[in-house]
C-alpha cells in the first residue's frame, strides 16, 4: 500500500503543476450515488467473467474444484494484492495523468490514447511481448477493456467504476479461478483438461460471450448515465 501512497503524491503534484488543484478531480471521496456505481458494476463484471468458466465447464467439460491447500489467510492476501495492482494500474492509466489528458486534448481522444497505452503495458505485464500473435491478441483484449475502464472515468469523473469494472473481472479470474500470476486460490482446474470435439460456433462462443458481454453492457450501463459536470 506505500507504493499506492506514493501513486496518490505524485498524482497530487501532477494536478497541483496543471490545474493548481487537489485530488478532487479523481473522485475519490465516497458518496452514496458512487458507492451505487462500485456495486452495479462490480457485479456486472464478475458475473460475466464467471460466466466465462461456466460456458468452459458446460461446453468444454473442464472442471475446476476446490483447492484443498486454500486457506482464509491465503484468500485475503490474494485478494489484497488484486486490490493493490487493480488500484496501481489505475491511478496510472485513469488518474491524474488521463485526467490533465482530457483537458488538454479532449475526452474522445483521452480516451484512445488511455486504451491504447493499457493495451501496450499488457505486453510486458502478461509477458506477451515478442510473440506477434499474442501481441495483437493482447492489445485488443487489454486495449478495449482500456477503453471502457476509460470512458467509465469521463463518464462519471471519479475512479469508483473503472476501478469496479477491474476489480470485478480480475478477482474471479485471479482469486476464484486462480487464472493469473498469483497461483492456487479458491477454485483450481482439474488436469489435464477433457479432449472434446465442439463446433466452431461453439468454440468462439465460449471464448468470446464473457469478454464481449462485459464490454457492451457495461458500455450500455455507462452510455445510459447522465455525465457528471
Amino acid at each position: 500500500m506505500i507504493g499506492i501512497l506514493i501513486q496518490l503524491a505524485l498524482s497530487w503534484i501532477v494536478l497541483w503543476v496543471f490545474e493548481r488543484g487537489n485530488l478532487s478531480p479523481l473522485g475519490l471521496m465516497p458518496s452514496r450515488r458512487r458507492a451505487f456505481d462500485f456495486v452495479v458494476f462490480f457485479l456486472v463484471s464478475a458475473a460475466f467473467c464467471a460466466s466465462g468458466f461456466g460456458l468452459k465447464m458446460l461446453i468444454a467439460k473442464q472442471q475446476w474444484v476446490l483447492n484443498p491447500a486454500v486457506t482464509a489467510g491465503g484468500l485475503l492476501e490474494g485478494a489484497r494484492w488484486t486490490l493493490v495492482s487493480v488500484l496501481f494500474e489505475e491511478l496510472i492509466f485513469r488518474g491524474a495523468l488521463f485526467y490533465v489528458l482530457m483537458k488538454k486534448i479532449g475526452a474522445h481522444r483521452a480516451i484512445w490514447i488511455s486504451g491504447a497505452t493499457f493495451g501496450v503495458y499488457h505486453w510486458f505485464s502478461q509477458g506477451s511481448w515478442g510473440n506477434p500473435g499474442a501481441m495483437a491478441i493482447t492489445f485488443v483484449i487489454t486495449g478495449a477493456m482500456g477503453l471502457v475502464l476509460a470512458y467509465g472515468f469521463a463518464k462519471t469523473l471519479s475512479l469508483y467504476v473503472p476501478i469496479a469494472i477491474h476489480l470485478g473481472w480480475n478477482l474471479v479470474q485471479q482469486n476464484v479461478f486462480s487464472v493469473g500470476p498469483i497461483g492456487n486460490h479458491l477454485f483450481v482446474e482439474v488436469l489435464p483438461r477433457p479432449e472434446v470435439t465442439i463446433s466452431y460456433a461453439a468454440f468462439w462462443f465460449m471464448q468470446l460471450f464473457s469478454l464481449v458481454g462485459v464490454l457492451t453492457v457495461n458500455y450500455v450501463l455507462l452510455r445510459m448515465k447522465k455525465s457528471a459536470s
